[in-house]
């Protein structure tokens, strides 16, 4: 994997801050907006990132950190959102909670089918 140079991440990052501060203090200025999202545009492709705020946080993380532990920490997995939150996919063969049964039994009802068997078949 290819890295930017730390002086060159350094001085996009505090490119980028300088505009937030700018747009911040007046967010109405169309000339300003438009720099800063230049500007977060740049950082993002320099870190290789989707979002601004992603990619400020990766050059920050980089510029404290040597080489070989940004490497490692870009590369460790991490949760997915949904598997956080506990809304991922079911795994085949997961047993279903007490309250998914009893909320798949009570919709059943309304629609006048059958009640759905224990195991979730």
């Amino acid at each position: 994997m290819l890295l930017p140079a730390k002086t060159e991440v350094a001085r996009h990052l505090r490119r980028y801050r300088a505009w937030e501060r700018a747009m911040l203090a007046s967010p109405e200025d169309r000339r300003v907006r438009v720099t800063f999202e230049d500007a977060g545009y740049t950082l993002c492709v320099l870190m290789g990132k989707r979002c601004a705020r992603e990619a400020a946080d990766a050059a920050e993380r980089y510029l404290r950190t040597n080489v070989v532990t940004y490497l490692r920490e870009q590369s460790a997995p991490r949760p997915h959102v949904a598997a956080v939150a506990g809304r991922g996919r079911r795994r085949p063969g997961k047993v279903r909670t007490t309250q998914a049964r009893a909320a798949q039994t009570r919709a059943a009802e309304v629609r006048g089918g059958e009640t759905p068997s224990p195991t979730g078949a």
